[in-house]
């Protein structure tokens, strides 16, 4: 038997001197790390405006080997973390009453220890260790380690902020993504009542929903900011090449001189209906959506720092993140200016007068909902081999062709699965957006600024 004593570990962030301010108590977890700094993403987030001297990413606190312990380690910050007054060069196991500084002038916490008492429902028994389990008030959230209430007993009265959260979560309600993902949907949700009774605004309002969260999830799984403006703006160019003659000249080119002429039904010879999709759908399509990408590329190239980096294709996120912007403002006019006029128009010549809008209507959700492992997919997988091959130059036309040609294959499977088996679109689809999320996962190990990316967590650090 061991006489290792099970106890619970706190952060505590000391008040500034000569403030009314209360310090702030954070439970720490033997199970997962947690870092300090800065950035949002970030389990004990320091005010930047307070604390200017305090990198993205600056220090991180986690379990010794033996599993018993705590230790802190600096993830080379500007300004240097500090234990005890030392500058830490590695990382230093902690105990009892030490107090840690982000910088020499950052802010300041005490490391403190409380023994748990023994008990079968207080411990769980692992093969190496025991761990106390935490009352629920101390658990830590998936991503990010909310401060601890001091615990005060039921019959001590309760304080305002805990009467009306929103008082003390406001700024937390801002800059985390809880707050505007729910105003967008209440605007839409509004606009789509106003709607009700005009079938192409209705349509209209909806598709542009639908394509804003199939890119959200897209946008928080790379976990790079990139300016909203800029997203729009190459969505809108893409819309605009499809409005100009560009299109035409790439239907010639694909579908006239080279023989991907795209087929309305299967003629018998699936090689032929495999080579006229890939000539005609995927080559052209994926191409087509890659100009936005490439423009972007340029415009990089051609201004200086830091506007070069937000603005153009440094990496395989910057490539992903453009190249789905790109695939959105495809995928709206093509569904809104293609497919739903096309099927309204069908449904009313057969006799199915009014039953046309109903019949656009649901090829709009599945075509716009369905866009992640549609268009988005193969656009976000070839923006990966953009930014790859801006990251690595010399070999830019060997990963150029694998993307541009991955890419194709996957938009012709879907096509072709479209035509011979709706069913086999599952699977089509599945495979497609596994390779957008493994581009995703391989961007995010390659990106340069990893250290100041956000993304989310479906399980706990073990």
């Amino acid at each position: 038997m061991t006489n290792f004593v099970p106890q619970v570990a706190y952060l505590r962030l000391c008040a500034p001197e000569g403030t009314a301010q209360a310090d702030v108590v954070y439970p720490l977890p033997l199970t997962r790390e947690v870092t300090l700094g800065r950035d949002p993403d970030c389990q004990i987030v320091i005010d930047s405006a307070a604390y200017t001297g305090v990198s993205r990413f600056h220090a991180r606190i986690e379990a010794t080997a033996d599993r018993v312990g705590w230790q802190l380690c600096d993830l080379e910050s500007t300004n240097g973390t500090y234990l005890n007054g030392r500058l830490l060069h590695q990382a230093q196991r902690l105990r009892a009453g030490d107090r840690l500084s982000l910088g020499l002038r950052g802010p300041q916490f005490l490391f403190e220890l409380r023994p748990v008492e023994k008990s079968a429902s207080d411990l769980v028994v692992t093969d190496d260790q025991l761990i106390p389990t935490m009352s629920s008030s101390l658990r830590a959230d998936a991503n990010l380690l909310e401060p601890a209430e001091e615990v005060t007993p039921t019959n001590e009265g309760i304080t305002l902020s805990q009467l009306f959260p929103i008082l003390s979560t406001g700024t937390d309600l801002v800059q985390r993504a809880y707050l505007a993902p729910g105003i967008v949907t209440v605007s839409f949700v509004v606009l789509l009542f106003i709607a009700v009774g005009n079938p192409p605004i209705f349509n209209v309002t909806l598709a542009v929903y639908l394509a804003i969260a199939a890119y959200y999830v897209v946008y928080q799984l790379c976990g790079k900011p990139k300016p909203l403006g800029l997203l729009l703006s190459v969505a809108m160019l893409m819309v605009l090449l499809l409005l100009s003659p560009v299109l035409n000249l790439f239907v010639y080119v694909f579908q006239e001189l080279l023989p991907g002429e795209i087929p309305t039904q299967f003629s018998g010879n699936l090689l032929m209906l495999i080579g006229q999709m890939f000539i005609g759908a995927g080559l052209m399509e994926e191409l087509l959506k890659a100009i936005p990408v490439l423009v972007a590329c340029a415009v990089g190239m051609a201004l200086r720092s830091p506007w070069r980096e937000r603005l153009g294709v440094w990496e395989p996120l910057d490539g992903i993140l453009l190249g789905t912007a790109s695939a959105v403002g495809f995928t709206l006019l093509e569904t809104l200016g293609q497919y739903v006029p096309s099927v309204i128009q069908n449904v009313n010549m057969q006799g199915g007068i009014g039953l046309g809008e109903v019949s656009g209507l649901q090829i709009l959700i599945a075509r716009v909902l369905g866009s992640i492992a549609g268009h988005l997919a193969y656009s976000g997988y070839f923006g990966y081999f953009i930014g790859l091959s801006m990251l690595k130059p010399a070999h830019r036309w060997r990963t150029l062709g694998v993307g541009y040609l991955t890419a194709s294959v996957l938009h012709t499977l879907w096509n072709v699965c479209g035509i011979l088996n709706l069913s086999a679109l599952a699977v089509v689809g599945s495979v497609s957006y596994a390779f957008l999320m493994a581009a995703i996962l391989k961007a995010r190990k390659l990106s340069l600024s990893r250290h100041e990316n956000f993304a989310t967590r479906l399980t706990r650090r073990g």
